[in-house]
């Protein structure tokens, strides 16, 4: 396999599949057996997964809440999601564990990075939950955070979309998917990756991103058998082969 050891964060809206709000079971166990199929490869597998099916800290304004209460609100979300997802592996028959940003020794561990670490050396995927256990910080920094802390190879963040794009390709028909991009580039041109804090962290980190569609089944297995699934962000960007590639690609548009 391309990758030794991965990060895939996940976004909570995913899990509600055609749902309004909540967790859809279907959903949940095609996430499950994609993330079973590339663990059995040997491939080391840690998952961050937000809360936004059920509350993100950023509503709390829109109740009058306070924001710190609100975020804290949003971690406990994501300890749900995590759970659930936690519950689907092991329905699958994979051996999995769940350690959480703050302390519920009820339900998970308490994140140790060595802890973590020796879990994925032992084949088992270790979900991240509650974020990094402080406010004002979103799961894509948690991702990018936890990432570097356990020497991942890649961030994986799979989304609705099937890469990065000149524009938003649900509301331009015209946009256009870039395969490689460098770090550089996309804050240059304002592309929403992932929030500015964790992307600087990985830009910083030399920690190359592979924004993808998690919901096509099998993309996840195609991309670390080296498959060109989604797009990729690195610090070299494409090389001249790839860019005349591109830009062939764009005259037919």
């Amino acid at each position: 396999m391309k990758y030794n050891r991965i990060l895939l964060k996940l976004s909570g809206e995913a899990l509600m599949g055609e749902q309004q709000y909540g967790i859809d079971a279907v959903r949940l166990m095609q996430y499950a057996e994609e993330i079973k199929a590339v663990a059995a490869t040997g491939t080391q597998v840690a998952v961050v997964i937000g809360g936004g099916n059920i509350f993100r800290g950023v509503q709390a304004a829109a109740f009058g809440l306070d924001r710190v209460q609100g975020d804290y609100m949003g971690m406990l979300a994501t300890v749900i999601n995590s759970m659930a997802l936690q519950s689907a592996l092991e329905k699958l028959d994979v051996s999995t564990r769940l350690l959480s940003g703050l302390t519920i020794q009820q339900v998970c561990e308490p994140y140790l990075r060595r802890r973590a670490m020796r879990h994925l050396e032992k084949g088992r995927v270790v979900i991240f939950g509650a974020g990094i256990g402080s406010p004002y910080f979103t799961t894509d920094s948690a991702a990018s955070l936890r990432a570097i802390e356990i020497e991942a190879d890649v961030v994986l963040k799979g989304t609705r979309v099937d890469g990065i794009y000149t524009a938003d390709p649900e509301k331009d028909p015209t946009a256009v998917r870039y395969p490689e991009i460098t770090f550089e580039e996309v804050m240059a041109k304002n592309l929403n990756v992932m929030d500015m804090t964790a992307f600087t962290l990985c830009k910083e980190n030399n920690l190359p991103i592979i924004v993808f569609d998690m919901n096509k089944t099998g993309n996840l297995q195609r991309l670390l058998e080296g498959d060109t699934v989604g797009t990729l962000v690195t610090m070299e960007g494409p090389s001249p082969v790839q860019n005349k590639e591109d830009s062939a690609l764009q005259s037919t548009l």
